[in-house]
């Protein structure tokens, strides 16, 4: 009896710690999680149409055009970032853990900071990977990364900073999916479910086009 008691409690309290790591835990590293002002969450400026760019990261340049025959996912972001961020990064690497190695090989995730200012290539190197090895963080300067903002429509704007010195960016909070043949072929909001960003990923890299 003592030990058919003791295996419930065991069994109910690992389902409570699996509750808390699927609901509440944010899988954030800690020497990029910094605690500032909260944002806000903007539309789209006006329909992504998508198209090339070239950004760096900290192993050097990174071309989309480099990446034809892949599915590139593109997330426009900062690594100060208290909450949305976090969080859509967070669902992109369940999404991205789900994929077979052989899909994970032909998939590829960005985070393109709005923030070049503060996110350093020293603070991208640490930040990015930390959620899914798949996952680079990309910046460049505040005209590259607005004009790469332009073509898929994502807004972003700093706001004061507080009497810490602290800001935010708000910013869109919408996760763009590349198809392999270079062409923008979806644009999911914010709490889209990873089960349907795997989905579209591998319809995806069952046809090579983004229609």
């Amino acid at each position: 009896m003592k030990n058919r008691i003791l295996w419930i409690t065991l069994i109910v309290s690992l389902f409570i710690i699996l509750l808390w790591l699927a609901f509440v835990w944010e899988p954030v590293a800690q020497q990029a999680k910094v605690q500032g002002p909260p944002h806000v969450q903007l539309q789209v400026a006006e329909t992504p149409t998508g198209g090339d760019f070239m950004l760096q990261s900290p192993t050097g340049t990174v071309s989309l055009a480099d990446y034809r025959g892949k599915v590139v996912i593109l997330y426009f972001g900062y690594t100060f970032c208290p909450d949305v961020c976090p969080t859509s990064l967070a669902v992109l690497a369940q999404a991205l853990s789900a994929l077979t190695p052989g899909e994970l090989e032909k998939v590829k995730g960005f985070m393109i900071s709005v923030d070049p200012e503060r996110d350093t290539m020293d603070v991208l190197k640490i930040y990015a990977p930390y959620f899914h090895p798949g996952i680079t963080g990309i910046t460049g300067t505040p005209e590259q990364v607005a004009q790469v903002a332009r073509k898929y429509g994502a807004r972003y704007m700093k706001q004061k900073p507080n009497a810490d010195g602290l800001y935010s960016v708000d910013h869109s909070a919408f996760t763009y999916v590349v198809a392999p043949d270079g062409k923008l072929a979806a644009n999911l909001p914010h709490g889209t479910p990873p089960e349907q960003i795997v989905d579209r990923i591998r319809a995806l890299l069952k046809t090579g086009k983004s229609n």
